[in-house]
């Protein structure tokens, strides 16, 4: 690897990086507007100009004579580069000062403050007065620019992040440069807006406020955000998120730079699609029905419509209820093991599905571990299109929005084939109508209980549900247990590349809902909080296909694991 001095620092060097890469790695930042990692150069917002220079064989070092752009500027063997020099921060101050010209300073007001490249800048290496004395150029906002894209054109300072975006990984081409001059702006023709399926990837894109997005406009100001490291559950791409939440309320997700899963974006499903964590219709607490309320160990009840039903609730819900539950899965087993099934879903954490699947079959081996409904719409939606909408060639596709609409299909799969030695779908066992007793985990954002499903469960001695809302099989459920979101859990997710990635909890659940996680570690009464580190190396030693959690740290982008992604089996 080459070898580059950084502001006197030498560090080695991809033969790949331009100076802005570098220069990173040395810890040295150099500014830039229109530079993006994903995106082609362009090399027009001249913020990141800085004397490059060759250290000769004898050591002396020759400079050039003019500054260079860093993003434009290649690196090689012996490559110097001066981000601290007077020229240089000459260059910084005029090229900002530039900037603000007709740059409104309505920080206050624009949501942007708080992670705004321009502000940021400033601070670090502008002016602190402005020469303007005349009135600063004033253009019209515009909310038409797309559905979920508001553009405000005075903040604008023409990186064309955006439009290259939607040219070149989007390849639907909405947004254009119009005019010349200190009269160019961003607009789109006539009828045809930015509502492409990743046009909320501009808002991530844009270094100022000038796109924001219309779904969190004036709703949260950023430092007020706590942050978490997620995983996207709207299909098996996986992608890795950042959720941004306040007081247990998630207010956006923005997609987490990650090369092993989808790279440095998201798909607009995913981005605005969290908000059913907060909706009302959410199962808030625990029910046991009537007539299985007498083995809750004698303790007091109260009637409970918590979700609509009737049923009882206790006066310490969770400890009772789960004693219940407890109770009457033994009984079920012991009376008809073959006929219990459990259905694991593919929400659900590997570390989730591995405590159900353990524990119920150190209960009983002949108990049945089924895969739940795995959803599925259309086919992979792959990007850039062509033309004419068509799908990119192969080698050329930079973001696919996947047909399988889950985050874990693997991850489950490798455990119930460690248990099962094979994967059977939730709909093959209902066809038979030959189950005794149902454990439904659920944890889907839309319903999920096929009529098929809801007939062949039939009227079995028990039935669990596991889930998020009410649903058919809820309603006339023994057992309800009210489970967490994809932000309030625990884990590991394995997508269709078999990459697993750790989920980290944003907010609590609503109510007396809970994380699967913790429900399962106090069902299966194993000592100690769930901490998803210990027992993903408990898995990793267990399940050979699964061994490379052994080590319990996935890091920053995951590990890729020994199980290999095949076609879903459908419920």
């Amino acid at each position: 690897m080459p070898k580059v001095i950084v502001n006197d620092i030498e560090v080695d060097a991809d033969p790949k990086d331009n100076c802005i890469l570098a220069a990173r790695k040395a810890g040295v930042e150099i500014p830039h507007y229109c530079w993006h990692e994903a995106l082609s150069v362009v090399a027009s917002c001249r913020m990141c100009l800085v004397e490059v220079g060759e250290k000769k064989p004898d050591g002396t070092v020759a400079m050039g004579p003019k500054l260079v752009p860093g993003c434009q500027t290649p690196i090689k063997e012996g490559t110097v580069i001066k981000t601290n020099t007077p020229k240089v921060k000459t260059s910084q101050q005029m090229t900002l000062e530039l900037l603000l010209l007709n740059h409104p300073l309505d920080c206050s007001i624009c949501d942007q403050a708080g992670e705004c490249y321009l502000q940021d800048y400033t601070y670090k290496y502008g002016k602190a007065h402005s020469r303007l004395d005349e009135p600063k150029l004033q253009r019209e906002d515009k909310y038409h620019i797309g559905e979920q894209i508001a553009l405000f054109t005075d903040r604008c300072v023409m990186c064309t992040r955006c439009v290259r975006f939607t040219r070149e990984v989007a390849g639907t081409a909405e947004l254009q440069v119009v005019a010349r001059g200190s009269h160019e702006e961003i607009d789109v023709f006539p009828e045809t807006p930015c509502n492409n399926k990743l046009a909320g990837n501009v808002v991530d894109l844009c270094p100022v406020g000038a796109l924001c997005s219309k779904d969190f406009l004036y709703k949260k100001r950023v430092w007020w955000l706590k942050h978490a490291d997620g995983i996207c559950t709207g299909c098996s791409t996986g992608c890795s998120v950042h959720i941004d939440q306040n007081e247990d309320k998630v207010y956006r997700l923005r997609p987490r730079e990650n090369p092993l899963a989808q790279g440095h974006f998201m798909c607009d499903e995913g981005r605005f699609g969290f908000k059913y964590i907060h909706d009302e219709r959410r199962i808030l607490a625990p029910k046991v029905s009537k007539a299985n309320a007498g083995a809750a160990n004698g303790s007091s009840v109260a009637s409970s419509t918590a979700f609509g039903g009737a049923g009882t609730q206790f006066a310490d819900p969770w400890k009772d209820v789960l004693a219940t539950t407890r109770s009457k899965i033994k009984e079920a087993i012991k009376t008809d093991a073959r006929g219990f099934v459990a259905v694991l879903s593919p929400f659900m954490t590997v570390e989730e599905a591995y405590l159900l699947a353990s524990y119920l079959k150190q209960l009983d081996a002949r108990v049945r571990l089924v895969m739940g409904p795995v959803p599925m719409i259309g086919s992979d939606d792959m990007y850039p299109k062509g033309p004419k909408g068509e799908a990119p060639e192969a080698g050329k596709v930079k973001f696919t929005i996947r047909a399988e609409k889950c985050p874990n299909r693997l991850g489950v799969e490798a455990i119930l084939r460690h248990f099962e030695g094979e994967v059977i779908s939730v709909a093959q066992v209902a066809a038979k109508a030959d189950a005794t007793a149902w454990y439904f985990v659920g944890g889907y954002q839309h319903g999920w209980v096929t009529e098929s499903i809801d007939r062949g469960v039939g009227s079995p001695s028990l039935l669990i549900v596991q889930d998020l809302f009410p649903s058919p099989l809820s309603e006339r459920a023994d057992i309800v247990l009210p489970s967490g979101s994809f932000a309030e859990r625990e884990g590991t997710y394995v997508n269709h590349s078999g990459l697993a990635q750790a989920v980290h909890a944003a907010i609590r659940s609503p109510g007396d809902a809970r994380a699967d996680s913790r429900i399962l570690m106090e069902l299966t009464e194993r000592t100690g909080l769930f901490h998803a580190t210990t027992l993903r190396k408990e898995i990793g030693k267990a399940i050979r296909t699964l061994s490379a959690l052994s080590a319990g740290d996935l890091g920053e982008h995951g590990v890729k694991m020994g199980v290999a992604a095949k076609e879903a089996v459908m419920a």
